[in-house]
Parts: C-alpha cells; sequence; structure tokens
C-alpha cells in the first residue's frame, strides 16, 4: 500500500458493530464486563480506547512502523521516551530543538540525575565524541526547530546501532510524508501531532513509533501507568485530520518552496533558512532522505534589529501571529519571545535564535495573498 493510500486505509477496518466507515467516538471511561476479567478487550480508556486504538495503528501504518502510542501532547510523549532512562543515563540531544523539549530535559528530568549534551549535529559524527558507557539515548530533531538544520538520520543510526544507544527522532516537521525516519535507521519516532498530522489547529496531542516489540511493550506500560492519554474526541479528529495530510503536505511544499525564494530575493532580508535552497549546509542530506523540503521557514532581517521583527509580525494580516505550526492556515511567531523564550538567550543565539529571527509555518492559502501579506508586513 502506498502512503496517500495508507493516509486514508492505512491499519483502519470498518466498524464491526454497523460497518460505520469512519472508527466511532468511543465516548466512555470503562467498559462492561460478563465476569471478573471478562471483557471484549477493553477495561478501561486509560489503557485502552477503540477510537484512539484506532489512530494508534494509523500512526504506526503511516511510519512504516508496527506499534503506534498516542498521548495528551508532543511533551507527554517524549516525557515517555525519558521515562525509559533511570539516573545516572546520559543523552545526546541536538542543540537545536524545540524550547518545550529543552525545558523538559533541563528543568525536569536533570533533576532525576539525567545528563543532557546538547550539540550541533549537522556533522552527525560529532555525536561519537560524546559517547561513553552511561549514554543510553540520541534525540534529533530534522529538520530543527527553528533553523531547519538538517541532521543525516542513517549516519546517526549507524552510530547509536555501534554503541548499542537507542536513536529517536522527532519528526514532526518533516511528516511521515516527507520522511521515514524508521527505515532510516531510527528507533523510535515522535511526532507532536497536533501539527501537521492534525493539520487543522484544533487539537493538541503527542505520538510514538516503534518497530520493536520489547520497546513498544516498555512504552506501553509507562503510557498507561504514567496516564498521559489523549481523549477518543481529540483521536477522532487526528484520524480525520490524517486522512488528507498527504494533500495538504504537497501545497505546503509548494507554496513554502514559493515563498522562501520571495524572501531571499527581497532586500530587506539578511538570511532565509530553508532546506531547500541549494546552499543550505546539508542540503545534499535533505535530497536524499526527505520527499520535499516542506512548509517551515525562519529568516533574519538586515541588521539584526528586535523591534523591526516584531513590527513585522505584528503587521501581518493572513499570516497570524500564534503558537504552534502546521495547520491548514498560515502562522508567524517570533521565536525568542515564544516557542523558545525558555531556552537562555546566550543559549539561544549560539544556534542562531536571534531576536530579529521570525519563523513562519506556510499555510495552504493561496500563495500570492501569502507573498502579498509578507511584502506589505516588511515593507
Amino acid at each position: 500500500m502506498k502512503f496517500n493510500t495508507k493516509t486514508i486505509h492505512g491499519g483502519q477496518e470498518h466498524d464491526p458493530a454497523y460497518g460505520s466507515v469512519m472508527p466511532p467516538i468511543y465516548q466512555t471511561s470503562t467498559y462492561a464486563q460478563s465476569t471478573p476479567g471478562g471483557h471484549k478487550g477493553y477495561e478501561y480508556s486509560r489503557t485502552h480506547n477503540p477510537t484512539r486504538n484506532a489512530l494508534e495503528k494509523a500512526f504506526a501504518s503511516i511510519e512504516n512502523g508496527t506499534y503506534g502510542l498516542a498521548f495528551g501532547s508532543g511533551l507527554a510523549a517524549i516525557d515517555a521516551v525519558i521515562k525509559l532512562l533511570k539516573p545516572g543515563d546520559e543523552v545526546i540531544s541536538t542543540n537545536d530543538l524545540y524550547g518545550g523539549t529543552y525545558r523538559l530535559f533541563t528543568k525536569v528530568f536533570e533533576g532525576f540525575g539525567i545528563k543532557f549534551h546538547f550539540i550541533g549535529m549537522e556533522n552527525a559524527h560529532r555525536v561519537e565524541e560524546y559517547v561513553n558507557e552511561r549514554t543510553k539515548l540520541i534525540w534529533a530533531e530534522t529538520p530543527t526547530n527553528p533553523m531547519m538544520n538538517i541532521i543525516d538520520i542513517k549516519a546517526l543510526a549507524a552510530i547509536s546501532k555501534k554503541h548499542g544507544l537507542l536513536l529517536g527522532v522527532d519528526n514532526t516537521f518533516a511528516t511521515p510524508y516527507l520522511q521515514l525516519p524508521l527505515d532510516l535507521g531510527a528507533d523510535i519516532v515522535m511526532h507532536s501531532a497536533t501539527k501537521y498530522l492534525g493539520g487543522h489547529s484544533d487539537v493538541v496531542m503527542g505520538a510514538l513509533v516503534v518497530s520493536d516489540k520489547e520497546l513498544a511493550d516498555r512504552l506501553y506500560f509507562i503510557q498507561n501507568a504514567s496516564g498521559a492519554v489523549c481523549g477518543p474526541q481529540d483521536s477522532f479528529l487526528v484520524l480525520r485530520g490524517i486522512k488528507t495530510l498527504h494533500i495538504r503536505m504537497q501545497r505546503h511544499c509548494e507554496n513554502g518552496a514559493m515563498i522562501a525564494r520571495f524572501l531571499k530575493d527581497h532586500p530587506k532580508i539578511e538570511k532565509v533558512y530553508w532546506p531547500g535552497f541549494e546552499d543550505h549546509p546539508n542540503h545534499e542530506i535533505a535530497k536524499s532522505q526527505m520527499r520535499d523540503f516542506g512548509g517551515m521557514i525562519s529568516f533574519v532581517t538586515k541588521g539584526n534589529d528586535y523591534d523591526e521583527a516584531i513590527k513585522i509580525v505584528e503587521r501581518l494580516k493572513i499570516f497570524t501571529l500564534a503558537e504552534s505550526l502546521g495547520g491548514v492556515e498560515s502562522l508567524a511567531g517570533h521565536p525568542a519571545s515564544m516557542t523558545h523564550a525558555s531556552i537562555p538567550k546566550e543559549e539561544r543565539e549560539k544556534t542562531g535564535v536571534v531576536d530579529s529571527l521570525i519563523r513562519l509555518s506556510v499555510g495552504i492559502e493561496d500563495v500570492d495573498d501569502l507573498v502579498d501579506d509578507l511584502k506589505q508586513a516588511i515593507g
């Protein structure tokens, strides 16, 4: 089954009760038993829910995995991964990552004795310099948030296999339409399903996908024991969103390419970060591991002027100034004061997240309207 068909049919079956094409929303917390322990596969909705299970099968299908898990948020999904570790263990992570992930790692799990190394992974072989007997996990985003750096997943997988480590990849920006980390050697794929998988800015959810049964069993245990699951209504919404993922991503990519080129040619723009440019440092790796280059773009204005960046995002009319990304509507954000505000200024700026950086999530509107909006906002 090819990807465009998987988004609609992958892992799915018609409801056995009445043949419903879409899985019903099983809005229930518990299930009747004929005798203690005698049930139809469901006891309590924290552990299992038919609507959530349908979504988890869809997650696994579109990522070419075997086991999917749905959580209350992307951070809840990452939280479950780090709970595989114990005090004294170490994690090697990219230094350019979502601010919420950085906050979870440094403000929560460092307090439990887990050590994190944040390094640039554009040259994947740098990772091996930080591996020691306590290292248990490599955690990567690609493309990264918000600098759009590209990390070689195959190279990381070779390192992780050599040293017996787990490799987790945040695939939120690329989606399985553009990139399949499990096929490239990763052990765990994570999504903030709030973003492109849901696609309509109306739900908060996280996802994990793995192929190894032992790893899946450990994560299912943590999911049930910690309880950070999503509800059936949200599961239904994301399952519905996945069915149009392929056509939405085509338009995100088309519009993103046109916006990136417009910005690159604009006399007031200093730098545009988008992996589709041939002068992007890892453009060739992006070409080899991605189907296209996505709809996420970051840029800085000439002069690195904080006040000017704020004025631009405030003047936008079709792009909405808001947190998040990946919806059908175009969004703009100021990472230094929004998504990455939890990262200390000195650490942010080391990775390029300067005060004038603007991040765009290019939606699926008419691209001419989006270009006109940017023209009037930039001036």
